[in-house]
């Protein structure tokens, strides 16, 4: 149609397509409808987002069919009624009924949707959507904090405070070689190298939810420990393209912290203040003079030639994030 016609079909023309459909396709009517409806709600968003990238000039990324094979699979059901509830140890859900489960957190708010997912070592999750949840949100503190990213160590605050890079995949590289090597003996399509696939899969499961433990724990404390909080707003797309740096940026997962900071700080009532990604926090001394020739990483420490002041770099730079940061408060 977009080939004749320049025009595409919406999600209200899915829509009814589908309705359509059912009447002659059987298995249609199986799954849950609102299931079918939100994967059209997705294929709807991401043409839109499609065309609006080929608008901007951006990299488009055309919609791919969903596989069998797929390393990730979910569906989205929303709530009708009563459909959708959680128990003590159960999960209601549409078409299923029941389902056995281990309740993380309790459920505070109107429910909206349930999202079940199957991760690569085949467990199965359910992430239920709220609204009207009220969020306690952490006393004042009058605190101020600069945090500088990085990776001999994965965070140092401006009040000298260090959070180590655990360097998880690091400690998992021999584990997981073995792991892949047992897997690429297997012959395609058998029992056993699906068993070897998931023993892979679940070494990167354990690798990542030590990591995201780590990052949680990390930016919990800091929102709860200050008012405003001042980061570098760093490139970490264009970063990960030094092969050096690249597997180690992507395990320190710096990414992941601001996402973090970022809801978090909403959540609470917090400032969260970006610095310009240029701004030379590493260089800067205390006095205000700045030391051009500190480019090279492996420079920990070095001595302000105006004021002889023996700076570390992390520190230094931390404070300095935390000074700019509200500099642009104040401006």
């Amino acid at each position: 149609m977009y080939n004749a016609e320049g025009k595409t079909l919406n999600y209200n023309d899915c829509s009814s397509e589908l309705t359509e459909m059912k009447i002659e396709v059987e298995w249609l009517r199986e799954p849950d409808a609102t299931a079918l409806q939100s994967s059209l709600r997705d294929l709807d968003s991401a043409y839109k987002n499609f065309f609006r990238r080929v608008k901007n000039g951006e990299k488009p990324g055309f919609p791919k069919f969903k596989r069998k094979r797929d390393s990730r699979k979910s569906y989205k059901s929303k709530r009708v009624g009563g459909n959708i509830a959680v128990l003590d140890n159960h999960v209601k859900l549409p078409k299923l009924g029941l389902v056995k489960a281990a309740i993380s957190k309790q459920v505070q708010g109107r429910i909206l949707n349930a999202t079940v997912s199957q991760s690569p070592s085949g467990k199965y999750y359910v992430s239920i959507c709220c609204t009207e949840a009220e969020i306690e949100h952490y006393p004042t503190t009058a605190a101020m904090v600069g945090l500088d990213m990085g990776l001999t160590d994965l965070v140092i605050t401006s009040n000298d405070t260090i959070y180590p890079n655990h360097k998880h995949i690091r400690k998992s590289e021999k584990k997981l070689a073995k792991a892949q090597r047992q897997l690429s003996r297997k012959q395609k399509g058998s029992a056993n190298r699906n068993k070897a696939r998931i023993r892979v899969a679940k070494i990167h499961e354990h690798v990542s939810n030590q990591r995201r433990d780590a990052i949680h724990k990390m930016t919990t404390q800091t929102i709860k420990d200050n008012d405003i909080i001042c980061i570098e707003d760093l490139n970490v797309k264009g970063m990960v393209r030094n092969r050096k740096l690249a597997k180690s940026i992507s395990d320190a997962s710096w990414g992941e912290i601001k996402r973090q900071l970022e809801y978090k700080s909403e959540w609470h009532g917090r400032i969260l203040l970006q610095v310009d990604r240029f701004f030379p926090s590493s260089q800067l001394c205390g006095c205000g003079y700045r030391n051009s020739d500190i480019k090279d990483l492996g420079v920990r420490i070095w001595v302000c030639p105006q004021c002889e002041t023996l700076n570390n770099r992390d520190i230094n730079a931390a404070n300095n994030i935390l000074k700019e940061g509200l500099r642009l408060l104040e401006v």
